[in-house]
Formats: structure tokens, sequence, C-alpha cells
């Protein structure tokens, strides 16, 4: 199929852009890599009486580390930059062992970060990723007002965020890696390249004597929405970490939460799958955190 007749815009600025949003609204679509939008488009799934293509905005275009240890990115920041770049393994091993494993390295080449995260696909990589680091993301719209939204409060539903008709994601702030920290990083899918029925994203720092300083452990494919385990953080930061505190933790995650049921596994399927894949997340997190000591 092709797509349903729509205008079309290519602004050079972010002002021209957000403009357009401004007069089109939710009659106004905007398209960077086009690897969702695209398939939606032709399968009649979305007919956007407007198509806004932000791809000739250089200013969006951007990947920074700061002095005090940020990773700021740009709106047009693509998979493939990220996963190429060779400062990401010491500044963000959490992403750099996910982005790999984000769909096939053709859509990466062309599909960005912003873009995955306004889709906000339960399953997707990049959501459970800032949620895990508490990211935040940078929202603006024509006038010059921005707002800035915590990772926590972006994603509010399945294919649903905070990103108001009028307004643009242009940047994404990843607050600085913790040196002490480990790190892991599970996901199971039927395919290499396949959404993910249930992945576990874990940051842990171990201090010597093997208490547990801070956790945060995120879940993608389970919820609507990339998921936190609160409960089986503030276990573990009370808790000496060993085997039996990791499982107990994998436990805890599994039973907060309310699993989907699909075509593709049943919600007691994806609960034993979070109760397995948040212990192996740990296990390695706890591997390189001791290690570093």
């Amino acid at each position: 199929m092709k797509p349903a007749p729509f205008q079309y815009f290519a602004p050079e600025t972010v002002d021209e852009a957000l403009g357009l949003l401004a007069q089109y609204g939710l009659d106004g679509k905007v398209i960077a890599g086009g690897q969702t939008l695209g398939p939606l488009l032709n399968m009649r799934m979305a007919t956007p009486d407007v198509l806004i293509d932000i791809n000739r905005i250089q200013a969006l275009n951007y990947q920074r580390y700061e002095s005090d240890g940020r990773l700021i990115l740009g709106a047009l920041t693509r998979q493939s930059t990220m996963e190429d770049d060779p400062r990401l393994p010491g500044a963000q091993p959490l992403i750099a062992a996910a982005e790999p494993e984000v769909a096939h390295r053709a859509i990466r080449n062309r599909g960005t970060i912003a873009g995955s995260l306004a889709h906000a696909d339960p399953a997707a990589e990049w959501p459970g990723l800032v949620t895990a680091l508490d990211a935040e993301l940078v929202l603006r719209r024509h006038g010059g007002a921005s707002r800035t939204v915590a990772a926590k409060d972006f994603f509010q539903g399945a294919l649903t965020t905070a990103i108001e008709p009028e307004e643009l994601l242009t940047e994404i702030r990843i607050p600085r890696w913790n040196p002490s920290s480990g790190w892991g990083f599970q996901e199971f899918n039927r395919r290499h390249g396949d959404f993910a029925l249930a992945g576990a994203m874990v940051r842990l720092d171990v201090a010597v004597d093997g208490g547990c300083r801070d956790a945060a452990i995120a879940l993608i494919g389970v919820e609507e929405t990339p998921t936190r385990a609160h409960a089986a953080e503030e276990f573990l930061r009370s808790a000496k970490v060993d085997d039996a505190a990791l499982k107990e933790a994998a436990s805890r995650a599994a039973a907060q939460v309310t699993p989907l049921a699909d075509i593709h596994a049943s919600a007691d399927y994806r609960r034993s799958l979070t109760r397995e894949l948040v212990y192996r997340a740990l296990t390695d997190a706890s591997a390189r955190a001791t290690a570093i000591q």
C-alpha cells in the first residue's frame, strides 16, 4: 500500500519546525528516521494531513559529553551514531550494551533515538534505558517556551507520551554514569532484532563490604510503559548483595508488575521471564561492580 495524501514540509530550522507544529497541531506528524512512521503511513495506520520532515535541521544533530559527565543527545542522533561511538562503553556502558540489540543495523542507521522515545513502544530498548538512567527529555514549542520532563513522567501508556501536539522532543539529557556501578542488560525475543517479550536493565553500586549503595532496575516489554522495579530496588538498598538477595529482588520485581498478555506471551509467561531476566541482569551487574572495587 501507499500513504494517504499529505502536505510535506522540510524545515531547516527548529523555529520553522515549531511554527509548523503550532499551525497544524494534531493534523501534523514529525518524521526523522521514519523506521516506524514509514510503515504506518504505507499501511494507512497513520494518515496525517501534514508531514514535517526534520532531517534538514542540523541544529538537532549533535552528541556531547559534558564536563560534568552528562551525555547530551540532539533529536537527530541516529542509533548507529551512538553504537559506533568509541567513547560510549566507558561513558555509558549500559547504553553500549543495549544499543546493538535495537532491531537490525539497517534500521539503526536511519532510526533516531528521539524517534524511538517519542513512539514509546513498550518493548523498545531506549525507553527502558532512559528510565533506568533517570534521564531528562527537553520539549520545545513555538515562541521559545521549553520544558524538561523526567523519563519517569514521560511515558504515559503504550505509544503515548507527555509530548503535546505543538511540542517537539529536541534533546535527551543522560546523567553521568557512576564509575563504581556495575551494569546488566538482559532481554528475551524469539529472533534477533524482534521486539523483546521482556527485558531488564540494571545498574548496581556495591560497597566493599558487600552492601548495596544504590540500585536501579528498569523493565521493558512487560507493562504498557517502561517500569522501574521499585520494590526490588528498595530491598536491595538494605541488603547484602549475594545470590540469595539477588533472587529475592528478582522475585519482588516479578511480583510488582501487571504483565501484558497478547498473542506472543501470556501474562504468567511474562512474569516468569521478568523474574529470570532480572536475576540474570542483577548477577551480571553484581559481578561487574565487584570487579571494579
